[in-house]
C-alpha cells in the first residue's frame, strides 16, 4: 500500500502571522511535524492490521471477544452479503446503530465494496432520519432492530429499499444471552432495552451475513480519493448537511492521531469506545485510529458508569477518548475506591471545553495525561490538540496537528488575518479537510476557501506559540447594543457560583434596535435557590456592563447532544417558550 508524506509547504500559500509554525517547539518528543498518510482504502488498512495482529483481540463486547483474524473474515462475508443484496460502488448505505461489533463489521463491509457509509444516530426521531435518508439517497439501511419499525415507515418518502436489522444480543457472550431468556422481570427489561420485534419485510443482518461466503478477493478496492463517508453535521449554519469524507481524509486523521501520541504502541493498547461510533469524534478515534493501531477496542453501547467499572476490571484501558462529564464521573469513582484508572496513560477530551480542574483531578487519580483536542466533522474531525507532554496548556485546545495549518481571520473578510492575541474566525487546512457537502455546492463554497482552508465558524485567539483558545461559535455570538458578547466568557464567570450546577448563556431578541438580551439559564445545585439579583451582581463585579445577563431563568436541566455538549439553540427555544407562556 503506497504512502505519501503531506508537507505543510505543499498545501498552498499561508499568509498567517503563524506561518512559521511556532507550535512545533511545543510538540511532544518524537512527534514528526509532517504526517505520512497511508495510500489505499480503509478496508486495506484493516486487512493490514489483520495480517499483523491476527490473533490479538480486536473487539470486546461485554466479554465477547473477536480477534483481528475473525473480524477480517466477518467483514469479508458481510461485504459479500451486501453485494448479493445489490450494493455497488458509490451506493450510499445508512448505518443506524449503537456501539456494537456489528457496527464495526458493517462499516468496513460497506467500504470494501466501494460504497459510502452514512452514519446516523439510532435515537433520532422519524423526521430527523427522514431528512437525512432522503438527502443522501441511501437504498440500503443496516439498523438496530429497535429502530427498524421507524425506518420501515419511511420507505415511501425516501429511497430506502432494503433494511437489515441487527439484534445486539447476538453479539453478547453466550451466558449473557441465556440470562436474557430467563422468565424474570429484570431479564425481560434487559431484553426489551437491547432488542425488539421487526416488521415482516425487514431482513435479519445475522442471517444474511452468517450464510454468506467470503467476498472474491479480486473485487477491486476503492481508491484513496474515493468517498468513504457522509457524516451529517450542522456545520456553521445549523442545517444538517452531509460532509463528504474520503478514505484519504480518514486515513490522514488516523495517521495524525498515531503521530500525536508516540507513546502508544501498535498491537499493545486497549481503547474504550464509549463515544458513539456514529459521531465523528468516536468514529475516528475508535473505528479508524484504533483499528489502524492494532489495538483492542472495548465497545460500550452508551456511557453507563457501572458497566464501565465492570469493563475496567475485566480489561483495563490504556487510552481513553471521552468528554469532560465522563472524566468527572470516572475520577469521582476512582476517588471513592470504586475503580482503578492507573492503567490509562493517555486520555483525550473533545466536543466541549475541558475545565482545568477536571484535568487536575483526573491526572491525580490516574497518574496519566489528559489533554484537550479540537475538531469538527469537516476536518475528519481532529485538527488541533494539546501536546501529550509537559508543554500542554490546560484551558486551550492546543496547537495544530502534524501537516495542519491554522489562520485567525476577520470573520467578515477572511482575506484579512488578525494579529496574534486578537479574536477572529479560525481557519484550518490539512489532509484531513473534507471535500465539501453532499449535493450542496452553495454551502460548500461558503465554507471551503481557496488554498484548501475551511471556515470553522468558531471565534478563536492564538498566542505567539500557536496555542489556541476557542472563544465561541460565530452563530452563538450575542450582539447587544452594538457590542459582541461571547457566551462562554459569561458562562466561565458564573460557573464559579456555588449554587450553580449547570448553565448556558444565550441571546434572546430584545426588540427595537437593541439587538439581543444576554440571558443565562441556570440549573441549580440540588436544594439550592437561585437569587437573580445576586447572580447579576456577581456578574457585574467581574464583567463589563453589556455582558451582564439582563435576565436569569431557572431550568430543571439543559438539553445536551449525544456526546454531552449543551445545545444552546434548544436552550434558546425553551427560554422563548417560557416568554410566550408568560405573555399568554
Amino acid at each position: 500500500m503506497e504512502t505519501e508524506r503531506t508537507k505543510v509547504s505543499e498545501l498552498g500559500e499561508d499568509p498567517s502571522p503563524l506561518r512559521g509554525r511556532p507550535w512545533l517547539a511545543s510538540y511532544a518528543p518524537g512527534v514528526d511535524p509532517e504526517v505520512v498518510v497511508p495510500g489505499g482504502s480503509l478496508p486495506e488498512m484493516l486487512a493490514a492490521s489483520g495480517k499483523r495482529f491476527g490473533s490479538r483481540v480486536a473487539l470486546d463486547f461485554f466479554g465477547a471477544e473477536t480477534t483481528y483474524a475473525q473480524l477480517a473474515d466477518q467483514v469479508s462475508c458481510a461485504a459479500n452479503a451486501l453485494r448479493i443484496e445489490g450494493v455497488r460502488a458509490g451506493d450510499r448505505v445508512a448505518l443506524v446503530l449503537p456501539n456494537c461489533p456489528q457496527h464495526v463489521v458493517a462499516f468496513y463491509a460497506v467500504l470494501r465494496l466501494g460504497a459510502i457509509v452514512v452514519e446516523h444516530n439510532p435515537l433520532y426521531t422519524a423526521p430527523e432520519l427522514e431528512h437525512q435518508l432522503a438527502d443522501c439517497g441511501a437504498t440500503v439501511v443496516v439498523c438496530w432492530d429497535k429502530t427498524a419499525p421507524v425506518i420501515d415507515g419511511l420507505r415511501a418518502r425516501t429511497s430506502v429499499q432494503i433494511i437489515l436489522a441487527v439484534d445486539l444480543s447476538r453479539a453478547l457472550p453466550w451466558r449473557k444471552r441465556l440470562a436474557l431468556l430467563l422468565p424474570v422481570p429484570k431479564a425481560r427489561a434487559s431484553r426489551s432495552a437491547m432488542t425488539g420485534p421487526v416488521p415482516r419485510d425487514v431482513l435479519s443482518w445475522e442471517k444474511v451475513t452468517s450464510s454468506s461466503p467470503r467476498i472474491d478477493a479480486a473485487l477491486p478496492q476503492p481508491g484513496a480519493e474515493d468517498v468513504a463517508l457522509l457524516q451529517y453535521t450542522g456545520g456553521t449554519t445549523g442545517v444538517p448537511k452531509g460532509a463528504v469524507l474520503t478514505h484519504r481524509n480518514l486515513q490522514a486523521n488516523a495517521a495524525q492521531g498515531r503521530a500525536w501520541m508516540p507513546g502508544l504502541n501498535e498491537g499493545e493498547e486497549t481503547v474504550y469506545a464509549v463515544l458513539p461510533l456514529f459521531h465523528a469524534y468516536g468514529l475516528t478515534l475508535c473505528l479508524t485510529y484504533t483499528m489502524s493501531m492494532g489495538a483492542t477496542m472495548v465497545l460500550l453501547p452508551r456511557f453507563d458508569l457501572g458497566q464501565m467499572i465492570e469493563a475496567i476490571k475485566r480489561r483495563p484501558p490504556t487510552f481513553l477518548p471521552a468528554v469532560p462529564p465522563i472524566y468527572e464521573r470516572l475520577a469521582a469513582a476512582a476517588r471513592d475506591g470504586r475503580t482503578d484508572l492507573s492503567t490509562i496513560r493517555y486520555a483525550i477530551s473533545g466536543a466541549m471545553a475541558l475545565p482545568p480542574d477536571v484535568v487536575t483531578t483526573w491526572e491525580s487519580v490516574s497518574g496519566g495525561l489528559l489533554v484537550e483536542g479540537y475538531g469538527m466533522t469537516e476536518t475528519s474531525p481532529i485538527s488541533l490538540g494539546n501536546p501529550a507532554a509537559p508543554t500542554r496548556r490546560p484551558g486551550t485546545v492546543g496547537v495544530p496537528f502534524p501537516s495542519t495549518r491554522i489562520r485567525i481571520v476577520d470573520q467578515d473578510d477572511t482575506s484579512q488575518d488578525r494579529p496574534i492575541g486578537e479574536p477572529g474566525e479560525l481557519l484550518i487546512a490539512g489532509p484531513q479537510v473534507f471535500s465539501g457537502y453532499w449535493n450542496s455546492p452553495k454551502e460548500t463554497a461558503a465554507v471551503l476557501l481557496p488554498g484548501g482552508w475551511v471556515r470553522t465558524g468558531d471565534i478563536a485567539i492564538a498566542d505567539a506559540d500557536g496555542f489556541v483558545r476557542i472563544v465561541d461559535r460565530i452563530k452563538e455570538l450575542i450582539i447587544t447594543g452594538g457590542f459582541n458578547v461571547y457566551p462562554s466568557e459569561v458562562e466561565h464567570v458564573l460557573r464559579e457560583l456555588p449554587e450553580v450546577e449547570d448553565l448556558a448563556v444565550v441571546g434572546i431578541p430584545a426588540g427595537g434596535d437593541s439587538g439581543e438580551d444576554v440571558v443565562v439559564a441556570i440549573v441549580p445545585v440540588a436544594g439550592a435557590t437561585i437569587d437573580t439579583a445576586h447572580v447579576r451582581a456577581y456578574a457585574r463585579e467581574r464583567l463589563a456592563g453589556y455582558k451582564v445577563p439582563r435576565r436569569v431563568v431557572v431550568l430543571e436541566d439543559l438539553p445536551r447532544s449525544q456526546v454531552g455538549k449543551i445545545i444552546r439553540r434548544q436552550v434558546r427555544q425553551r427560554v422563548e417558550a417560557m416568554d410566550t407562556f408568560d405573555a399568554g
